[in-house]
């Protein structure tokens, strides 16, 4: 277990802790994290997702609003933070390892506002997964980024770039996450040649009207989307957001995405007289159109593009970005070594050992900052 800090051992044995955009739940991966050479390899022993019951869900959703009573958000920091330490213990219990050997606990927390290159907030308080869990835990991520002059996002993108860069084929990665967003990493790529950030909508609006106006949690595999026409009008609206035009680095959330705004593209579908089915289609094909449109305009020379995230599971997503992007060959993050499901839990894995090590964990030509500077806070165990 972590004692000092920095540390100076080479290999930590990390537990990663997320709630992404989607509010879907908790993931958790417990991650050996070796660094080697000014090189970075990570080999997963065991993974954990706990959907969020919905009462919890909804009181989630319900502060990620700028009206959102202080009192609430004050009582959910600690409320959610005791279910983040659960599903840490439950990974460790998990992978076999006595608890002692565990060095670290990086957790991302539960997002609620964003505010790009100004401040963020983040729930799940360290200090009570550090009592539940009795280990270290470094949290609180992307404020430093962002008091640096970046947008605190995306982080992932310089986990990404130890991971995956290629001397000879430039990558694309993709997540189709609530909010989709991208990392280039050109052909032999120097840190400041990456290029990273939100391209917009991933599942966010899919999995919003498939609440709104077809009573599911998600469009499974995308079937309703596969059984509707996309609505070339309502599609047309919806990317003349100014957003898509915006130049990178650029970031966004639940904040501009959110249900309110799902509720306002199921009122003008309804004035179009779409059927759900077409609705389903149409925000599909947006997050599609979205991803294509940036990558023509700002990642010129894709040899690959590698998904992850939970959209890798909608069929219809994958199989119209793979139509869009041809003859670009489109991955799946799988096939190389890394489950789509847990990467960005894995990622803070990655950035809590970079924290531990003294190390910066953010990439300044992804998230706009000055420089390099090291993330996180830590609370001893």
């Amino acid at each position: 277990m972590m004692r000092t800090w920095p540390v100076e051992k080479d290999r930590l044995l990390v537990v990663g802790l997320i709630s992404g955009t989607s509010v879907d739940g908790i993931d958790a991966a417990v991650v050996e994290v070796s660094r080697h050479a000014g090189s970075v390899h990570v080999q997963t022993s065991a993974t954990v997702a706990r959907p969020f019951e919905p009462a919890t869900r909804r009181r989630i959703l319900d502060l990620c609003r700028p009206d959102a009573p202080l009192e609430a958000v004050c009582a959910a920091n600690f409320d959610v933070a005791g279910e983040f330490a659960a599903v840490a213990l439950e990974a460790i219990e998990r992978c076999g390892k006595p608890r002692t050997e565990i060095d670290l606990i990086a957790s991302h927390g539960q997002t609620i506002w964003h505010i790009p290159g100004h401040s963020t907030l983040q729930i799940g308080e360290a200090a009570v997964i550090a009592e539940r869990t009795g280990l270290p835990v470094a949290s609180n991520f992307r404020v430093r980024d962002i008091a640096a002059g970046g947008h605190g996002a995306p982080l992932v993108s310089y986990v990404d770039y130890l991971l995956f860069r290629d001397a000879h084929r430039g990558r694309a990665l993709q997540n189709l996450g609530g909010i989709g967003n991208v990392t280039w990493i050109p052909a032999g790529a120097a840190p400041e040649d990456v290029i990273s950030f939100d391209t917009g909508p991933g599942n966010i609006l899919i999995d919003g009207l498939a609440r709104l106006a077809a009573g599911k949690e998600r469009d499974e595999g995308g079937a309703l989307a596969a059984q509707g026409r996309v609505s070339a009008d309502l599609l047309a609206e919806l990317l003349r957001d100014p957003y898509y035009a915006g130049r990178p680095p650029k970031t966004t959330g639940r904040e501009k995405y959110g249900e309110a705004y799902a509720r306002d593209i199921l009122t003008r579908g309804q004035q179009l007289g779409l059927p759900t089915a077409d609705l389903l289609a149409t925000v599909t094909m947006l997050t599609v159109r979205s991803i294509a449109g940036a990558y023509k305009a700002y990642l010129p020379g894709a040899q690959e593009v590698i998904l992850s995230g939970g959209g890798v599971h909608n069929q219809t997503l994958v199989r119209w970005l793979g139509e869009a992007l041809a003859p670009v060959p489109v991955a799946i993050i799988a096939q190389y070594g890394l489950d789509p499901d847990f990467k960005e839990a894995i990622a803070f894995a990655v950035i809590g050992a970079q924290t531990a090590w003294g190390l910066p964990g953010n990439l300044p030509a992804a998230t706009g900052a000055t420089r390099p500077v090291i993330l996180g806070d830590i609370t001893p165990a």
